[in-house]
């Protein structure tokens, strides 16, 4: 049986001066393992729960654990845990990538040699590490987004947030994210994932919740859920689910 790395009950959170709820009393249980897809239109509520997860917002009520510790009591015990990669790049333009690399993992209190080894690994991985010590204003929108992963990655965190990391890059960026993403979670990282990249998504996903004005609209494989919905990709899903209204 399956091990639960995050259980979210009844999770509330409204903003000051907001007339609705950013999460509307939302429960749900991420296994161990998975590649987690929170997918949703603009303003569902998405970046709001990550943002509680990793305990960068408050929220009004609920329950919230991750690895069996308390977000609202344990999020000390929990930051070790998790790695975080933003949509928006969290970089040092006028430093090389192996600068940059080695600030993150400062944070992180990695021991020095341990960290040039990783920070070699990584950059091996995501075919980066011929450039390491190229300045960051030089390298392509593909090449930053993978050393914001990287960044995130350094620590060998047990479950990793991904907050669009594929936006904005080319083909060939995309498919070495994605591909070593899968070998990262396969070597045993639980990975949770925004995207409206939807063909993405379906293909990438081993489960998904889709999520609208801050409520669960539903939960589960990508093929089983549009089977069960008769349509054949997850955009159709999710329009079916969500509408066709423009979020702006």
């Amino acid at each position: 049986m399956s091990t639960p790395i995050i259980e979210i009950k009844n999770l509330y959170k409204i903003y000051a001066g907001s007339a609705h709820p950013a999460v509307d009393n939302l429960s749900l249980t991420i296994e161990k393992g998975e590649i987690f897809g929170l997918l949703g239109p603009n303003g569902a509520g998405k970046t709001t729960v990550i943002n509680i997860l990793c305990g960068l917002r408050h929220f009004n009520s609920g329950e919230l654990h991750i690895c069996n510790y308390s977000v609202k009591d344990e999020i000390e015990k929990i930051k070790p845990l998790i790695g975080v990669v933003p949509q928006d790049l969290a970089l040092y333009p006028a430093l090389t990538a192996n600068e940059n690399l080695k600030i993150f993992g400062g944070i992180y209190g990695i021991k020095k040699k341990e960290l040039n080894c990783r920070i070699d690994e990584l950059l091996e991985l995501f075919g980066l590490r011929k450039s390491k010590n190229r300045y960051l204003s030089k390298y392509s929108g593909g090449m930053k987004r993978r050393i914001n992963l990287i960044a995130g990655l350094l620590h060998h965190p047990q479950l990793l947030f991904l907050d669009e990391p594929t936006v904005g890059i080319d083909v060939q960026s995309r498919h070495v994210i994605l591909e070593n993403l899968k070998k990262i979670n396969n070597a045993g990282t639980t990975i949770i994932y925004t995207s409206h990249h939807l063909g993405e998504a379906e293909s990438f996903c081993t489960s998904i919740a889709l999520i609208d004005e801050g409520q669960l609209i539903c939960q589960g494989e990508p093929k089983l859920l549009m089977d069960q919905n008769n349509v054949e990709t997850l955009e159709g899903l999710f329009l079916q689910k969500t509408g066709k209204n423009l979020r702006d």
